[in-house]
């Protein structure tokens, strides 16, 4: 690990930096990872600030909607572009899933678009099985090889200049909102003081503990979706369809049905597989909001049909 000025930058403007970091694949630089060691490290604020009922349920309600925000846009909007929104709907999404300290959203979609083409292969940056549990889970997020955007992966959104503002300024929607929750959580204890919170214990539950859960639960898909669960379809990797995935994920863990067919807004194909983000999506077609979900293709549902009764 090394230490310099162009990391700690770097902290502050994701686009500070060369797009070659090829000399720096399998290395950890605690500058570029700082934001990460800090999330982690302030769960531990717990042992001054203890709990409340309010403060739990809020840190499960900022964990839902943030899921929904990261798996609803940043994957199956922004990386695989399964339906139509519009241009201030695209922003705000963006900034929502911004909040969950996961770099930007032209970041986050341009790494998966190439995780598709290359996964479970030695150039894919985290698969379990060329490079490890743990490299799969965090590691690689870690490593300044991959810090930087490859916008030449993402020239369709990269277009929208506040889009990139967003990205290249990654730090500032989650630390606005760990800020908004100090002052609500002060508020809260003024005007209902038998709720028992404060402004920090707000921040520790509601942005230090959720977004860790958070980020743990995205990352499952990375890592435990390519070795637990079952294989519906026959891909060239090792990702798989794990229910419990799909519950703390909101759909994403039919995962081997989305690697099969990756152009559909609903992950469960079928009516018993939970997506509860394809749910969302759907009522929010229904006000419209979104439009144009694309469906599962009948052939990959009678092809999943033959598989299921033969299995």
């Amino acid at each position: 690990m090394k230490l310099d000025i162009k990391s700690a930058v770097h902290t502050f403007d994701s686009d500070f930096q060369p797009k070659d970091n090829s000399s720096s694949e399998g290395k950890l630089d605690v500058a570029r990872c700082f934001s990460l060691i800090f999330l982690h490290a302030g769960c531990l604020g717990v042992i001054w600030v203890g709990w409340s009922w309010f403060a739990v349920w809020v840190a499960v309600f900022l964990y839902f909607t943030r899921m929904f925000a990261i798996t609803a846009f940043l994957h199956r909007y922004f990386s695989h572009r399964t339906f139509k929104t519009s241009r201030f709907m695209q922003f705000l999404f963006a900034a929502a899933a911004g909040t969950a300290a996961q770099r930007g959203a032209l970041w986050w979609a341009a790494h998966h678009r190439k995780h598709h083409r290359q996964s479970d292969q030695e150039t894919d940056v985290h698969s379990p099985y060329t490079k490890g549990f743990w490299w799969s889970h965090i590691g690689w997020i870690a490593s300044p090889k991959n810090f930087a955007t490859d916008y030449d992966e993402i020239k369709d959104f990269a277009k929208y200049p506040e889009l990139v503002f967003l990205n290249r300024f990654n730090k500032i929607v989650p630390i606005l909102l760990g800020i908004g929750l100090y002052f609500f959580g002060s508020w809260v204890a003024v005007s209902w003081p038998g709720l028992e919170t404060s402004g920090w214990q707000m921040v520790v539950w509601g942005f230090f503990i959720s977004t860790t859960v958070l980020f743990h639960g995205t990352q499952t898909i990375n890592s435990l979706a390519h070795i637990f669960g079952s294989r519906r379809f026959d891909t060239q990797d090792q990702s798989k369809n794990n229910f419990w995935l799909s519950l703390i994920t909101l759909g994403e863990g039919w995962h081997n049905n989305h690697h099969y067919h990756m152009h559909s807004t609903r992950q469960g194909f079928y009516w018993w597989e939970i997506d509860p983000t394809y749910y969302g999506l759907k009522i929010m077609s229904w006000l419209g909001l979104v439009s144009d979900l694309k469906p599962v293709p009948d052939r990959v549902l009678e092809e999943g049909r033959k598989r299921d009764s033969t299995s």
